[in-house]
């Protein structure tokens, strides 16, 4: 009988975690390309830095694009249901991602290339901006009573999981193809490879049902008419809360996969396959401190681990780059394990916590809004990192910028208050935090 209970919400998680695997492979995979790529193929004609900062450039377009995607795919999320917005979410991150492995580049139709890779990579950011909320108001709404953290932690693991793919795929083409070939048409294989993967992912997500949570909420009440503005309206310093308590883990994220990659491999003469290779291992690292510490906020509460993580961030930051610096990859390595411990401390929980401070019918706008603001601070912060060592020739000016992001985060998440005993069809009575609830 348990084991019949829990099969619609094990399925509803895995299909989750295929579904956002999926859209974070196909997010990421850019990310690493405009590391070591796009700089040459659609801005040639600059000098590489300011390439490699344009490229960036462009990898920052998705995070712009990704709150636009949240707030309208969250306005019909919260009237429509989750599960039609996942699936167009997939559809439209599909063929923007194949649209890019088939675009020309500048040498074959000039300055047209890198303004059709901005498009699709303004695409690519408004699908996924849609696709987190959805995902993981599936995940938390399906889940039994006190599993929430556990079961909204599987989505969460389709990020590290895209990384380890995309990462993955780079790692072997640079192994298997010479450099000519590479930047000629390598680069392009897992771009055109996701066209499977969402042919995969719709197939799971069309056997999904809709989320309960939603369908008893629909029963009770009529949708709100514009649950965005509303949600703005009314929840106002919770969103912002919500987006700064994510910021850092955002932000770092996206500094150590994408910025530091090409960083690396520039000016601190690591070889490429090795760095490729660690982020690899250091993502696949990541998957069982991300399930573990969603279970572990099931325990203990949400908002210890958030304080924990960031507390931990802001202090062993500079030690971080200091270590990245010695040109060790093993202790490029250990400074990296690290790191994820801190921002998996706040990634594992996040989707039930996010879930647990909005109510039902404006908890897809909530949630999605929260998550998608901090993105921004995300998706510049690749950029960020470029100009800061061409304006100062030191890593250490990243290490000041990262203990500002993660003092930022611990003072959001201090703001906010512990939802663990609260139901999320309204407020729990017996809640043993109602000073903080």
């Amino acid at each position: 009988m348990a084991s019949a209970s829990l099969r619609v919400p094990r399925r509803v998680a895995a299909a989750s975690l295929v579904g956002t695997t999926i859209e974070w492979f196909d997010f990421f995979i850019y990310g690493t390309a405009a590391a070591l790529v796009f700089n040459k193929v659609f801005f040639p004609s600059v000098d590489p830095a300011v390439g490699t900062i344009a490229a960036l450039g462009t990898f920052a377009t998705g995070f712009i694009a990704r709150p636009i995607g949240g707030a309208v795919f969250a306005h019909f999320g919260d009237r429509v249901g989750r599960k039609p917005m996942l699936v167009y979410s997939l559809l439209l991150m599909g063929a923007a991602t194949v649209g890019i492995g088939l675009l020309p580049g500048y040498a074959a139709i000039g300055v047209l290339a890198p303004l059709l890779l901005i498009v699709l990579r303004f695409a690519q950011g408004f699908g996924v901006g849609g696709e987190w909320g959805g995902a993981a108001l599936m995940a938390v709404e399906n889940a039994p009573d006190g599993r929430r953290g556990f079961y909204g932690s599987w989505p969460q693991v389709g990020v590290p999981l895209g990384l380890v793919l995309g990462t993955g795929s780079f790692l072997v083409l640079d192994l298997t193809v010479s450099e000519a070939a590479f930047m000629s048409w390598g680069w392009r294989i897992p771009f055109l490879a996701s066209a499977v993967l969402i042919a995969v992912g719709m197939w799971i997500r069309l056997t999904v049902a809709e989320s309960p949570v939603f369908q008893r909420d629909q029963e009770k009440r009529e949708a709100s008419r514009m649950p965005v503005l509303q949600v703005l309206r009314e929840h106002p310093k919770l969103i912002f809360l919500a987006a700064g308590s994510f910021v850092a883990t955002n932000a770092t994220f996206y500094i150590s996969s994408v910025w530091l990659v090409s960083y690396a491999t520039t000016q601190l003469d690591y070889e490429r396959s090795t760095i490729l290779g660690a982020n690899t291992l250091l993502s696949a690292s990541d998957i069982p401190m991300i399930l573990l510490l969603g279970l572990l906020s099931d325990k203990v509460g949400r908002r210890p681990l958030f304080l924990a993580g960031m507390a931990l961030l802001a202090l062993f930051s500079i030690p971080y780059f200091l270590l990245v610096q010695t040109g060790v990859i093993g202790l490029f390595i250990l400074g990296g394990l690290v790191v994820q411990v801190c921002r998996s401390s706040v990634y594992g929980p996040q989707s039930a916590y996010f879930a647990e401070l909005f109510p039902t019918h404006l908890r897809y706008s909530g949630a999605s809004l929260s998550y998608q603001i901090a993105s921004i601070v995300g998706g510049v912060a690749p950029a960020i990192c470029g100009l800061l060592v061409l304006w100062t020739g030191s890593l250490m000016a990243v290490a000041g910028f990262t203990v500002l992001l993660a003092l930022i985060s611990l003072a959001s998440s201090w703001g906010m208050t512990e939802t663990l005993t609260r139901g999320l069809d309204g407020p729990t009575e017996t809640s043993r935090v109602t000073a903080q609830a």
